[in-house]
C-alpha cells in the first residue's frame, strides 16, 4: 500500500489496525474524537473489541489505559494535544510516568494546525511539559513513513510515550524503508554555514528554506529530530562545531521545547549562538496556518532570514 497521498491521521488509524493484527494486546482508546484522530471508521470497524471510546472524559481515559497496561495491554490514547497533555497532566504524571506504565499518548493537531478551533484548543506547550516529565519519551514524526516507524517502535517497547500526530497530508520526507531510533536524529542535508534543527511540522518548512539558501550559495545543515526525548546530543554538537551557529524551528512555544533542548545541550557542552523560531510565549487564536506562521515568525522566509543573520553574527 502507498501512503504517499494519505492524511497523517488516516495512516495512524491504518497502522493501528496493522499493529492489532500482529498483537491483540494493542488497544485504541478515544475520548469522543475518533473521527478527528483517524481511528473511526478504520479501527472501530475492523477491530471493535480493541476500540474503546470513553466519551468526553480524558482523565478517565488515561486512568483506564494505565490499568489496562498493568494487565499487559498496549493502549494508544488519542485526543487533541490540549486534552492529551494539558488537561490530563496529573493523571499522566502519576498513573503513567511515575508508575512507569506502558501507555502511549497521542496528541493530535499540535500547535498552529489547530487553527480553526482557536486559542483554547491550540496547545503550544505539550513538547515542553512532556519532556520535563521523568520516564516519558517524546516523539514528533514529520511524515507518514516516519509516523509508521515511530508507532511500530512504540508498540514494541515498554515505556510511557507521548507522540504528536499531525492530522492532514504532509510533504513526504522519508520512505517505507525508514527505521526509527529514538537515540538518533536524521541529517536531512549536509552543510557548513549554519545548522537548522527541526521536528515534526516544521521539517518540511526547513527543507524548502535549505533549497532556497542553496541557490544563494549558503550551505545549511538540516537536522530533523523525531525524538525530543531522548535527544541525540552527539549529532547536534558535531554539526554546531562545524557551522558555529544554530537556528531551531518548532511549531511550539520556544520555551522548553525543541529550542530549549538544543540550548540546554549547547550551553553546557559547546556554546554557540542560537536563534529559536516558533511561538514567542503566546496563546493561540482562530486563524489560518499561513497567518500564524507569518505572525509568529517561523515560515520559510523567516527561517532564511534567521540563517543569514546567524551567519553574520558568527
Amino acid at each position: 500500500m502507498s501512503y504517499h497521498d494519505m492524511e497523517m491521521r488516516a495512516v495512524y488509524g491504518l497502522t493501528l489496525c496493522e499493529l492489532m493484527e500482529h498483537d491483540k494486546n494493542v488497544l485504541c482508546l478515544e475520548a469522543d474524537l475518533s473521527k478527528a484522530s483517524g481511528t473511526n471508521p478504520a479501527v472501530c470497524t475492523a477491530f471493535p473489541e480493541n476500540f474503546i471510546n470513553v466519551g468526553v472524559a480524558e482523565a478517565n481515559m488515561i486512568g483506564l489505559a494505565a490499568g489496562l497496561a498493568r494487565e499487559g495491554k498496549i493502549p494508544f490514547c488519542a485526543s487533541f494535544t490540549c486534552f492529551a497533555s494539558r488537561r490530563v497532566y496529573d493523571q499522566i504524571t502519576i498513573s503513567v510516568a511515575y508508575a512507569n506504565t506502558n501507555v502511549k499518548i497521542v496528541g493530535t493537531a499540535p500547535g498552529i494546525t489547530q487553527g480553526p478551533n482557536g486559542g483554547t484548543h491550540m496547545d503550544f506547550l505539550d513538547l515542553a511539559i512532556m519532556r520535563a516529565m521523568p520516564n516519558m519519551h517524546v516523539y514528533s514524526p514529520c511524515d507518514v513513513y516516519e509516523l509508521r516507524a515511530v508507532m511500530k517502535y512504540m508498540a514494541a517497547h515498554h515505556q510511557p510515550t507521548y507522540m504528536q500526530l499531525l492530522r492532514p497530508k504532509m510533504p513526504v520526507v522519508f520512505n517505507e524503508s525508514f527505521t526509527f531510533d529514538p537515540n538518533k536524529a536524521t541529517k536531512i542535508s549536509e552543510g557548513s554555514d549554519v545548522t537548522i534543527v527541526t521536528t515534526g511540522y516544521t521539517t518540511h518548512l526547513a527543507i524548502n528554506a535549505v533549497e532556497q539558501l542553496k541557490k544563494e550559495g549558503i550551505k545549511a545543515e538540516h537536522l530533523h529530530y523525531s525524538s525530543i526525548k531522548p535527544f541525540d546530543e552527539d549529532l547536534l554538537i558535531q554539526s554546531a562545531k562545524k557551522t558555529g551557529c544554530v537556528v531551531t524551528v518548532e511549531n511550539q512555544n520556544i520555551i522548553g521545547g525543541l529550542g530549549g533542548a538544543v540550548c540546554e545541550v549547547l550551553s553546557e557542552k559547546l556554546p554557540v549562538i542560537v536563534k529559536r523560531l516558533g511561538i514567542p510565549d503566546a496563546f493561540g487564536e482562530v486563524a489560518t496556518e499561513e497567518y500564524l506562521l507569518n505572525k509568529h515568525g517561523f515560515n520559510v522566509e523567516h527561517i532564511i532570514t534567521a540563517c543569514k543573520d546567524m551567519i553574520k553574527s558568527k
